[in-house]
Formats: C-alpha cells, structure tokens, sequence
C-alpha cells in the first residue's frame, strides 16, 4: 500500500492533526511494555495521570468523562476494523501507520471492501483525531523495533458490551461496549464470535 501523511489533503476526510501537545503523557507512554505481538490497554492509571489529563477532557472531548489508554506492539496486517460513536484520539511516542476506511462504505449487510482503505503516517508526537465515522484498528509499525501509541476514548469504551435487546441489526457488529467491529476470516477473530464481513485483501504494510 502507498502510505501517505496524515497531514496530507486526502487523510482530512477521515480525521485531523490537532495543535495539542502532550510531553508528559508521552513520557509516560515510554514505561508502557512493548510486546512481540499487539497488546491494548483501555484504561491506564498511570497515563491517566499525566499532567495533560484536564486539557484533553475539557478541551478535546467537551468535558466528557475520558479514558487513556495505549496500544503497543508490533503489527504489519489489518485483520478488522471497527468504529465508535465518537472520535478517537492517537498518538504515536515515536510514529506508526493508520490503515483507515469510511463506514459510510460499509454495505447494507455490514460488509466491507478493504480495497477502499488509506495508509496514512501519523509522526512521532503527532495528536490525531480518527472520527466518529473513520473505520481503524490497531495500528501498524513505521519502524522496525514497533509502535507506542496513546489511545483516547470516552470512558467506558471497550469495556464489557451492554446487554442487548436483538431490535437492531448493528449489534451482530458489537464486540465490546461502544465498539462495532467487522473482521477478515483470515484474522481469526470469527472465532471468537466477531462478524465477519471483510471483502478482499487483508492488508498488509
């Protein structure tokens, strides 16, 4: 896949590069482990803490209640994607590629082509807004030794999923709370009870 910059023209309908700066809360991620394969924290006390915490909230998410979290690790395939219904803040401690897509694309049976998806760069430090409408998933490496990326959510968001009534058909998709998630049968999350419903590639960097 051609990556290309989240600064470019062609990332804006998916997100946006936010003028915020958070040192703290980077030196923070540092102390975050670095796995082999992919691993995800929702909620991290620790990055919680950072002296940044007040300004994201109020100033990013309008004073709603927020979670920081990470996702670390070392990652080269697609596998799913997913969406919230909210924005989703990444930063990456020394850079990482978002492999984003549209879920107006997503077909009335909640299929998706992965052939309709960007590669994007997101640059060390770099605060990046996915939309509420941007499909995504972990992100993948731009250097060799992996990626530290903080994750920021609304608090709550990928926690155990409600109790749901079976009155909507979106909720086959729901994998977690305030998370729909559409997997690749290569990824093998079918069997763990995802929905499969990606069509085509799955993508590799």
């Amino acid at each position: 896949m051609q990556i290309k910059k989240v600064t470019d023209k062609e990332f804006q309908k998916y997100g946006r590069v936010l003028d915020v700066k958070a040192p703290d809360l980077l030196k923070r991620l540092e102390g975050t482990p670095m796995p082999q394969d992919v691993v995800y924290v929702a909620s991290a006390p620790e990055l919680e803490a950072c002296e940044e915490f007040d300004a994201l909230e109020n100033s990013i998410f309008g004073g709603m209640p927020i979670q920081v979290g990470y996702c670390n690790g070392n990652n080269h395939t697609l596998n799913a994607v997913e969406y919230h219904r909210n924005s989703e803040i990444n930063i990456p401690l020394t850079g990482a590629v978002l492999i984003v897509g549209m879920q107006q694309d997503v077909e009335a049976d909640f299929t998706y082509d992965t052939s309709k998806m960007e590669a994007f760069e997101a640059p060390a430090g770099c605060v990046v807004e996915l939309y509420a409408t941007t499909l995504h998933y972990a992100p993948c490496n731009l250097k060799e030794e992996g990626f530290r990326v903080v994750i920021i959510l609304p608090k709550g968001t990928n926690t155990e999923p409600p109790v749901l009534t079976g009155k909507s058909a979106e909720e086959k998709l729901m994998t977690a709370r305030n998370k729909w998630l559409i997997a690749h049968e290569e990824s093998g999350l079918g069997a763990d009870g995802a929905f499969v419903g990606l069509k085509g590639e799955n993508l590799k960097l």
